[in-house]
């Protein structure tokens, strides 16, 4: 017979253990919350009364609601206060000796057959459960901050959890309105595991500035629409906090890629901890304000002094597919003449009309007027012989992701066009130098990646070479934010920044498939309901094509010989069998 949980105990009032306080009273179950003094009782308090009081002023909740919400709480600065709850949640900061202690003196005041829970993010549950003399009825119970807003919870069962107790808790939470998944007891668990090596990586690349903060986290924000850049979520959820965790992982697991970045130790001890300290990779109105205010690292607005922009007026695009077909619209659009090549005519009509549908659907839906879609078209000049491309001021580069074929088209181009026009590649994976040096002008060469669709997303990565010069990445960042894109700057390195970042962490998700610690629908259920991505990791790769993202992977391992950027082997056998994902209708999952 399953628990009734009428009455649940909550130790920790911080900002995550007020959220669970909040959660369970929402839900009618009265609450006893803790913490080590009057003072941090108030404060916890004071959480809760600012959380509910938002929700009533929105008008999420009524008067009654909300009144009734505070009725069921009831604080108390000592553990006895708990012995008659059925549950008790732990939610204090991340020491395991300090888990340890609390579990053992709960373990001597509670009912035997209460439950006791962990909200811990990375600690060994086993180890917490191991200092009480009634560790079957240990559990972890990881929930996402903010925990009234964020569906996800993480049921962790060690080796020794009775099967009724993970049952009776994964119920409750579903109670709760939870997405609740059954994991192991394994270090950083499936969000966790997957996110913080991404924002370690995302640390390190940093810190060896390749890209800068600004930089970094519009990449990610814009290129995979994550509702926040890494350096500013670190600095959300707290420098220590992550240092901790990640340590935690790299000690269980020792994967290099675990290892904390050494600037995030550097920073913890300098006290700048991120938006509760004020300071992190951002400087911060005031301490737990989430207002970024301007610091030293800010960018300057503009380009750099003594550096003369080139004029864009007009521009040559070579390619015909759907990423240069987006491309020539977005230039169109911003009014600008466009030469556009391809090997046939068909391949030119097919360009146009792709464009007149897309203008034609802008004007019904109001976005356009029937006046401005006729002067984007009569800013189209198809043609089938790149000679026509001799007077352009930018010629980008939207052909297939062969270097032999680009390189052949540069070498034309640096023939073709005249002293000064820029040449410029929206290859994703490819080096950039290696099209630069086949030509007599290397300084003119940049990358300018494109996102798919073109007319619709915001990023552009504008990728310099050691031979670019700075007045080609001046006036193509500012060519970027004239044509309504936003640019981010980088060097010419495997994956840029989004697929730098993006592909590990996708990789790293086939990985923990593999090992069966998580279903691609649980892992999947983590990352968009707790770490409030667009899509899960396994839903993307079905989307990109897994062999477009086999391919991308071994640019990577090719390019860093790093072990963990290794194509997980799962990933190449599904390639070999051609389950390519959505477009051969099976992949990692199969489509109608």
């Amino acid at each position: 017979m399953s628990r009734e949980f009428t009455k649940v105990g909550v130790i920790g009032l911080g900002t995550m253990g007020a959220g669970i306080v909040e959660v369970f009273a929402r839900n009618g179950i009265d609450v006893v919350a803790v913490d080590a003094n009057d003072e941090a009782v108030e404060r916890g308090r004071s959480f809760l009364a600012k959380s509910t009081g938002r929700a009533l002023d929105r008008g999420k909740i009524d008067q009654a609601a909300h009144d009734a919400l505070h009725g069921h709480v009831t604080y108390a600065t000592e553990f006895t206060a708990l012995a008659d709850c059925q549950l008790v949640v732990e939610a204090v900061p991340e020491h395991l000796d300090l888990k340890k202690e609390i579990f053992a003196e709960l373990d001597t005041i509670v009912a035997p057959d209460a439950i006791l829970a962990t909200n811990t993010s990375s600690l060994p549950v086993t180890e917490i459960a191991a200092s009480t003399s009634t560790p079957m009825r240990v559990v972890g119970m990881h929930f996402f901050n903010p925990a009234p807003v964020l569906q996800f919870v993480e049921v962790i069962r060690t080796v020794i959890t009775a099967d009724d107790v993970f049952e009776d808790v994964k119920a409750l939470a579903e109670r709760l309105g939870k997405k609740p998944v059954i994991v192991g007891d394994k270090a950083g668990f499936i969000a966790n595991a997957l996110l913080f090596g991404y924002l370690n990586h995302a640390v390190s690349m940093f810190e060896s500035r390749y890209a800068t903060r600004e930089d970094i986290d519009a990449a990610m924000k814009l290129g995979c629409g994550y509702p926040m850049g890494p350096l500013a979520l670190l600095d959300l959820i707290g420098l220590d906090t992550a240092y901790e965790i990640l340590d935690t992982m790299y000690k269980q697991g020792r994967d290099r890629l675990h290892a904390p970045s050494p600037i995030i130790k550097q920073m913890v001890s300098a006290g700048l901890k991120g938006r509760k300290t004020g300071r992190g990779f951002y400087t911060y109105a005031a301490a737990g304000s989430p207002e970024v205010v301007a610091d030293a690292h800010t960018p300057a607005e503009g380009h750099a002094e003594g550096v003369s922009l080139r004029e864009v007026s007009s521009v040559g695009v070579v390619g015909s597919g759907t990423m240069a077909t987006g491309i020539i619209e977005v230039f169109a659009k911003a009014g600008k003449q466009v030469t556009y090549v391809a090997r046939t005519e068909e391949r030119l009509a097919g360009v146009r009309t792709a464009i007149e549908k897309s203008q034609a659907r802008a004007v019904e839906k109001g976005r356009s007027t029937q006046e401005e879609a006729d002067a984007l078209l009569a800013r189209l000049h198809p043609s089938t012989s790149r000679s026509d491309l001799a007077e352009v001021d930018l010629v980008v580069e939207a052909i297939a992701e062969d270097l032999e074929i680009k390189q052949e088209l540069f070498a034309e181009l640096d023939k073709i066009c005249k002293p000064g026009a820029i040449l410029a590649t929206t290859t994703s994976s490819l080096p950039i130098i290696d099209c630069a040096k086949v030509t007599s002008r290397p300084q003119d060469v940049i990358g300018m990646h494109f996102f798919n669709p073109a007319q619709v997303m915001k990023l552009v990565e504008v990728v310099h070479t050691v031979s670019t010069g700075d007045d080609v990445v001046a006036t193509v960042q500012e060519l970027c934010r004239e044509i309504g894109k936003h640019p981010v700057t980088c060097g010419d390195r495997s994956g840029f920044i989004v697929n730098a970042l993006l592909f590990p962490y996708l990789n790293d998700a086939i990985k923990m498939l593999s090992a069966n610690y998580a279903s691609a629908d649980d892992i999947d259920t983590a990352m968009k309901t707790g770490c409030g991505l667009p899509m899960g990791p396994f839903e993307l790769l079905d989307v990109v094509g897994l062999d477009v993202s086999l391919a991308i992977e071994r640019e990577l391992y090719i390019e860093f010989r790093e072990p963990g950027y290794a194509p997980a082997p799962l990933l190449e056998h599904l390639v070999t069998a051609g389950y390519l994902g959505r477009k051969t209708g099976r992949g990692f999952r199969t489509y109608a």
